[in-house]
């Protein structure tokens, strides 16, 4: 159970780019991050303005003399510190990831990066092969994978609870953006012009989401071709606001040959919040999870009554208790799950700081890192290439 207590050394020095005031992201970093005292916030990059930003790094405590008016000043001074940064959360607008994060990694910093981490599959191999050169940590917030549940599916599909994996039906599918929101909203308006958002609105937002979680429930999963179809129902979107993509997935340990997954991403589900769903069909049970409600989920073995598996009970596995932070019964959510993953990113960060190996000493270790961010940059060149081309079936 995790209860605050120290899991490295000291607190990792930190900062942010972006995440200003009024950034609903930006909070959620630091709340996840500052939880269990693993990072320290001590400088920042935190608007493209910098007064604004002066003024809000005072709010969060953080000396004047540390707040900067853009990363490469920051990074630049920060290195001329004995206590300068290790690491840098960058919670900018998609268009920025790529560059930021280049220089992060190249400054010699550990780094944690909003997804996409780029926009073209060249740009993220690149960003593999310098994370890997300067044997930095780069973790991407895919944070609904940190919910307990996931790590349990993840170990009832390796022990074969479920069988040979037949169907994965996945969603996420919520109904914000039913009209022309990006004409009142700022913060909306950016994630429809491809030249801050990238070539994929719908498909790069939220649909990587309920991918990587398949592939932290999997993580053997090799995905064969794809068929994808795409929309922009609302008039004058220059990216869709509505996907469906087929995946044909390779035959592996616990994953049947011919097995199929359905990934439905939109932003246009008329009255939905979230519908963030995955549904594991296998040869002797399925299970299916919602992030509306993380804390259970169902467990359907045929013809025998549904099981509602609970968060924090007893009976789960080990794995997935390990990360309780308040007992089972009380409701845990997405700080909690955002929680985990930072943890996650400070223990492996540490680890490669002390040249420890985080899987030898912890397990069944894993967290979304640079390569999960680069598949689901390849992931949504690959469903815009399929839609693009009448939706045909594209290798993968």
């Amino acid at each position: 159970m995790i209860n605050g207590s120290k899991v490295i050394d000291h607190p990792i020095r930190w900062a942010m780019v972006g995440g200003g005031k009024g950034s609903q992201i930006g909070y959620i970093h630091r709340s996840a991050a500052l939880r269990d005292n693993n990072f320290q916030l001590v400088a920042g990059a935190f608007d493209i303005n910098p007064e604004r930003g002066m003024a809000f790094a005072a709010e969060l405590g953080v000396a004047p003399d540390r707040c900067y008016p853009d990363y490469k000043t920051m990074f630049a001074e920060e290195a001329k510190r004995e206590d300068g940064i290790e690491a840098v959360s960058i919670a900018t607008p998609n268009g920025m990831h790529y560059e930021v994060l280049k220089a992060a990694l190249e400054a010699g910093l550990h780094a944690v990066c909003e997804k996409p981490l780029c926009f073209t599959s060249e740009q993220a191999e690149e960003l593999v092969a310098l994370a890997k050169k300067s044997n930095r940590v780069v973790g991407v917030t895919y944070g609904y994978s940190g919910h307990q549940m996931v790590q349990q599916a993840r170990q009832m599909i390796k022990n074969g609870d479920l069988g040979d994996i037949r169907v994965i039906n996945m969603s996420f599918a919520f109904g914000g953006y039913n009209d022309k929101i990006e004409e009142t909203n700022p913060a909306a308006k950016w994630r429809f012009d491809p030249s801050k958002a990238g070539p994929s609105f719908a498909l790069g937002d939220v649909g990587t989401h309920p991918l990587f979680i398949i592939e932290a429930m999997l993580p053997d999963m090799t995905i064969d071709s794809l068929m994808c179809t795409k929309d922009s129902f609302v008039e004058g979107r220059e990216l869709e606001d509505n996907a469906f993509t087929i995946m044909k997935l390779k035959a592996g340990e616990n994953i049947q040959e011919g097995a199929k997954v359905y990934c439905w991403s939109s932003s246009i589900n008329c009255g939905a919040r979230h519908y963030h769903k995955i549904r594991v069909v296998g040869s002797k049970a399925s299970l299916e999870w919602d992030d509306e409600r993380p804390n259970q989920m169902s467990y359907e073995i045929e013809g025998e009554p549904v099981r509602v598996l609970e968060r924090g009970a007893g009976y789960l596995y080990p794995e997935a208790r390990v990360e309780d932070r308040i007992g089972g019964g009380h409701a845990e959510g997405l700080f909690e799950a955002w929680a985990n993953l930072y943890r996650r990113f400070a223990v492996a960060m540490d680890a490669v700081n002390n040249g420890k190996d985080a899987e030898a000493e912890y397990g069944d270790f894993w967290y979304p890192d640079v390569a999960a961010g680069a598949q689901g940059v390849k992931w949504i060149e690959k469903c815009v290439e399929s839609a693009n081309n009448g939706s045909s079936w594209v290798t993968y």
